[in-house]
């Protein structure tokens, strides 16, 4: 009977609203109630399930796209369905899916799920996980820590019945700590990003120091930052000097791969600092390639802005950050 329902529930949802509708006029007022409880229920539904279902009822192929029910379309659908009788339906299905356990964290970010249950014991993330949509618990997952992660699957795993007064008090626990996040909207900020641009337009010897105090507490944070901070396109705003200095410290076949992926300003620039002859050993290097992936450029351009940032590092090269070059005392 359950995975009847689904079925219809899954049909309806695929049609477009006119035709689930005059599907729905045909139905009782219980069975309205029970298809638009079971839509109310459904996530994201895959193309296979949905191509399935439908060859199923009509014995037709369908090219639409993966869709999802909720409570919206539901109402939606009952409303055009039942017209001024749809009130108590209406009510029902309402009461029906606020009954489902952490029914309200359906419309819940993921990422700010976990900020409120990352600390949490394994054993109620595993409970609160048992009652998300597969992908939600696996956003979830993702974001714990590594050996949180193992206690919390393994809890999951061997979990079977639990008594409904502690899921009652978990829920109740969470809604209310979270209550006040449901209507809110937020914005991304901050980020390793955003240290990466204040520290490009910060004094050196400041950066230098930040860098040097944080790598102590977290030296792949550092290193994440530092990649951030200069960007291989950088280069094209070098001076001839500086430039000259970086060619001296990467080899030809570094070159051939990295300006694959560059724009013809910046390959003009390295070709303009090499002598004629380098030049044009250069640009034979880089058709003998021939197509290249994109990822292969990008390692190649990180291994020469890499060695950019130990020449910064050893005084070998200064980079200027802010918008004026630095004043010179004579």
């Amino acid at each position: 009977m359950a995975q009847s329902l689904r079925k219809a529930a899954v049909l309806l949802m695929s049609l477009p609203q006119e035709e689930a509708v005059a599907l729905m006029t045909k139905l009782t007022q219980k069975e309205v109630e029970a298809v638009s409880i079971e839509i109310a229920k459904l996530g994201a539904v895959s193309n296979d399930e949905q191509d399935v279902i439908i060859n199923e009822f009509a014995n037709n192929s369908s090219s639409s796209i993966a869709g999802s029910g909720g409570l919206d379309l539901a109402k939606s659908l009952v409303e055009k369905a039942l017209g001024k009788n749809a009130g108590s339906t209406l009510d029902n299905v309402r009461q029906s899916i606020e009954a489902v356990p952490f029914g309200f964290l359906k419309n819940v970010d993921s990422q700010n799920l976990l900020t409120f249950i990352i600390d949490e014991h394994p054993q109620t993330i595993a409970l609160i996980l048992s009652h998300l949509t597969p992908a939600q618990a696996a956003d979830i997952i993702s974001g714990l820590p590594s050996e949180r992660q193992l206690a919390v699957v393994r809890r999951v795993a061997t979990m079977g019945q639990t008594n409904p007064e502690i899921i009652h008090e978990v829920e109740k626990a969470l809604e209310n700590r979270i209550s006040g996040l449901m209507g809110q909207s937020f914005e991304k900020a901050g980020g390793v990003q955003t240290v990466a641009e204040m520290l490009n337009v910060i004094d050196r010897a400041t950066e230098r120091n930040l860098l040097e105090n944080l790598a102590q507490e977290n030296p792949d944070l550092v290193e994440e930052i530092r990649r951030l901070m200069f960007v291989f396109d950088d280069i094209n705003k070098f001076t001839d000097k500086d430039i000259q200095t970086v060619l001296k410290n990467v080899e030809t076949s570094q070159w051939a791969m990295a300006l694959k992926g560059s724009g013809e300003p910046l390959k003009q620039k390295i070709f303009g600092n090499l002598s004629q002859r380098a030049s044009d050993t250069l640009k034979e290097e880089m058709e003998y390639l021939g197509p290249v992936k994109l990822s292969a450029v990008e390692q190649v351009q990180q291994q020469i802005v890499d060695v950019i940032r130990r020449l910064q590092d050893s005084g070998d090269l200064v980079i200027q950050t802010g918008e004026e070059e630095e004043q010179l005392i004579a």
